[in-house]
């Protein structure tokens, strides 16, 4: 036993006595107490709390991207619904550049916005009590678009762009919470799995987004119907076109169903130890979750029990200023930031403009989008833009995020991330030197060029995924201390967002007003794209190992002495008629 316990026991029953909170003892046994607590985590075997931290996180992703992507095939739905004839080239219904822009844009304003603020209060009031509450918008966001309508006041378009920037907001909000929340659960040998198994999560919602897409397209078939569907087609059928708007509402509205069955485990889920020890630096608490943790128990804690809360490093904005200002730390934000950026343009402006690159890349397997005029139907052309979704996801999307799982923590992070970065650097260029040679009308015979060009696609999904995509998700959840660790990440992933929306901007500018010849100004675009992915090797460089290191480790403080005392310098000490002394704080 401390002199420190046996100071605190050596008190007559029910007299009370002043015990000196900062005796050197008793900071070294605190310090020491945490550091073993810590080391009891990062060393902890796998057990049910880290499969459930992954599933309660992984469904918030899942919901995530299930939502984000099916605007894809939604954009086009609503096109035939709402649409106009944009160009005198059209011969079906779509909207115009500028509405494209506005649903798509929207969600990832919200998200930057959600990332940022989510990510700082998180670090404020704690990861539990955030978590659940982002979801909660998710779902509401979501629902109220299946139910938009319009008014003569506004067109139905503008309310699914404010909805869809609710939904970014909460959307964005998911991000820090769910990583952080993953790492700092995660023993230190497979941490970047666990990490890796939530992100796979985006993938899997991708790929439902097409599959429920081309379910509800194919229930619908004969109310949609096959019939010619032009533009002053004398054999169109405009009441199979409002059928359509049927199916993108139950296409999005569908996107509630994971989240209202994630959100009670997510109001469930325990705070995070690290949290509880270091910013709300309660020991005592911290230690008990932590051997919950690591056995695999759900033992619950006396709320009633004393809290003795130690004296440790506070964040505040000097605080901030001061450690990330030494560049050792501030370098680590920047090259997360910036490559989490640079990944964001190419990831999303391929992405979410499927419907404009998938036309040409597609016919290459006979899946055109739009289908030629002489086969203009609406069932047609949404059923290939739902299976041309599905291919793409299976051939490159979800073999990417399986891969990297196997690999992540064998390889380590950095590396990983080097490969992707270099390797997409070189599949774009190709992609955008050749996109223009592409057949822009849809051919009998599939070309070796097309049947290259194709494949080539697939394998920048595939390395997007098995590099940045994976990694930049995981390093700014390890690189950062735990009490600026959930706002830094909120900074990495809205630099991402805002190469999101750099790349929307960029494709809406490419559809206003350049449809005669689109596919060059594609092909540059791609090229463009191949830049960004360039700079993103060199901003990887400036970024720590972290496979094998615990989170205190790549904090870069030090941690011997990290507690100093207790916060109180003076402390009631009682001893209750029956039973063990209790401290009663003041």
């Amino acid at each position: 036993m401390s002199s420190f316990e046996e100071l605190t026991r050596s008190s007559t029953r029910g007299s009370y006595r002043m015990v000196d909170a900062y005796r050197p003892t008793a900071q070294h046994i605190l310090d020491e107490r945490r550091r073993t607590a810590l080391a009891e985590i990062d060393d902890a075997p796998l057990s049910w709390t880290h499969a459930k931290v992954c599933i309660v996180a992984g469904v918030g992703f899942f919901t995530d991207a299930y939502d984000i992507f099916a605007i894809n095939i939604a954009s086009t739905m609503l096109g035939y619904v709402y649409g106009s004839q944009t160009t005198t080239d059209d011969y079906y219904l779509k909207l115009n550049p500028s509405q494209d822009l506005g649903v798509k844009i929207a969600t990832p304003v919200g998200i930057l916005i959600g990332q940022l603020f989510f990510g700082w209060l998180a670090d404020i009031v704690g990861r539990k009590k955030m978590y659940g509450v982002e979801l909660t918008i998710i779902i509401v966001a979501t629902f109220s678009q299946a139910l938009a309508a319009e008014g003569n006041a506004i067109h139905i378009i503008g309310v699914l762009v404010v909805w869809r920037f609710v939904m970014g907001i909460g959307i964005g909000g998911d991000y820090p919470l769910s990583a952080v929340i993953t790492s700092e659960f995660s023993a230190t040998k497979f941490r970047g799995r666990m990490m890796t198994a939530v992100m796979s999560a985006q993938g899997l919602g991708n790929f439902a987004a097409a599959l429920v897409g081309l379910t509800v397209v194919a229930a619908y078939k004969n109310s949609i119907g096959e019939s010619p569907d032009c533009i002053n087609n004398p054999n169109s059928n405009s009441q199979n076109l409002q059928r359509i708007d049927d199916v993108w509402r139950i296409l999005i509205g569908l996107g509630c169903v994971p989240g209202v069955i994630g959100l009670f485990f997510r109001l469930t889920i325990p705070e995070t130890p690290r949290f509880t020890m270091d910013i709300e630096r309660n020991i005592d608490r911290a230690t008990h979750d932590i051997t919950n943790v690591a056995g695999g128990q759900n033992e619950q804690v006396d709320e009633e029990a004393f809290i003795q809360r130690i004296d440790a490093p506070r964040a505040s904005w000097s605080d901030f200023c001061a450690h990330f200002g030494q560049w050792r730390n501030f370098k680590i934000l920047l090259g997360a930031s910036y490559s989490w950026f640079a990944l964001d343009i190419a990831f999303y402006g391929l992405g979410l403009n499927t419907n404009t690159i998938f036309s040409t890349i597609l016919s290459a397997i006979h899946f055109d989008i739009p289908p030629s005029p002489t086969k203009c139907t609406a069932y047609t052309s949404l059923h290939n833009l739902c299976v041309g979704n599905l291919i793409l996801s299976v051939a490159g999307l979800l073999p990417g995020y399986w891969v990297a799982f196997l690999f992540i923590d064998k390889w380590g992070r950095k590396p990983i991330q080097l490969m992707g970065f270099s390797i997409l650097t070189l599949l774009l260029i190709i992609l955008g030197v050749y996109y223009d040679k592409l057949p822009s009308t849809p051919q009998l015979q599939i070309t070796t060029l097309q049947k290259a060009y194709f494949s080539l696609y697939c394998l920048a999904n595939f390395f997007q995924n098995f590099g940045p995509n994976v990694t930049t998700f995981i390093v700014p959840g390890e690189a950062f201390p735990t009490r600026y660790r959930s706002t830094a990440y909120g900074i990495s992933a809205a630099c991402g967002k805002l190469g999101a929306i750099v790349a929307q901007v960029v494709f809406w500018q490419l559809t206003r007003n350049h449809a005669d010849d689109q596919n060059k100004r594609v092909g540059h675009t791609l090229i463009i794209f191949a830049v960004f992915m360039l700079t993103g090797v060199g901003s990887t460089l400036l970024l720590p190992e972290t496979k094998g290191r615990t989170l205190e480790e790549l904090s870069n403080e030090k941690q011997e002495g990290f507690v100093r005392g207790v916060k109180n310098s003076k402390l009631h000490v009682r001893q209750e008629p029956y039973g063990p002394i209790q401290l009663a704080e003041f």
